[in-house]
């Protein structure tokens, strides 16, 4: 093994912020490269989430995405899990293009997590702000936002490609 090689890896362009804002507030800052409109496309068309969403080191087959991305409007993930499948869900409650949205994570033995997503474009490139309040201490520990440095690379993967032209949003 080459350990010289392994340590050179390239790191990641923009790299994520975690922080602990509460005991029951997390947040997650990342700056992409593209501009807001496109990134909320991203976030809201479901034939492009299904795309980034998932970490691929999870090694799970998201089944089903379903995105009604308007106030009021619901959203249902459906994934294969060993010989099983587990839902994710839950409504949005707020949907503002371009910049804002706000949903809740209903599927939980925990109470309701709400989350809020924040673009904000300068230059070209847009900081995402993901905001998770947790309906406890306890709930955070289930929180996902563990997985989001290695989602928020295959977002940006998926940006490259629909910027470059070769694809179409």
């Amino acid at each position: 093994m080459d350990v010289r090689r392994e340590s050179e890896a390239t790191p990641t362009r923009n790299p994520p912020v975690v922080e602990r804002k509460s005991e029951c507030e997390l947040v997650v800052t990342r700056t992409v490269d593209a501009p807001a409109h496109l990134v909320f496309e991203a976030w809201t068309r479901a034939e492009l989430f299904r795309r980034w969403w998932v970490p691929r080191s999870f090694g799970l087959n998201l089944l089903s995405c379903e995105m009604d991305a308007r106030a009021g409007g619901q959203y249902r993930l459906v994934f294969r899990h060993e010989d099983s499948t587990m839902e994710f869900f839950g409504t949005y409650l707020e949907v503002t293009p371009h910049s804002r949205l706000v949903w809740t994570n209903d599927e939980g033995d925990h109470g309701k997590t709400v989350t809020t997503v924040t673009f904000e474009e300068n230059a070209g490139r847009t900081l995402l702000v993901v905001h998770d309040r947790y309906p406890s201490k306890e709930a955070v520990d289930f929180g996902s936002t563990g997985a989001m440095p290695e989602t928020l690379d295959q977002l940006d993967e998926l940006l490259a490609s629909l910027r470059s032209g070769a694809e179409t949003a």
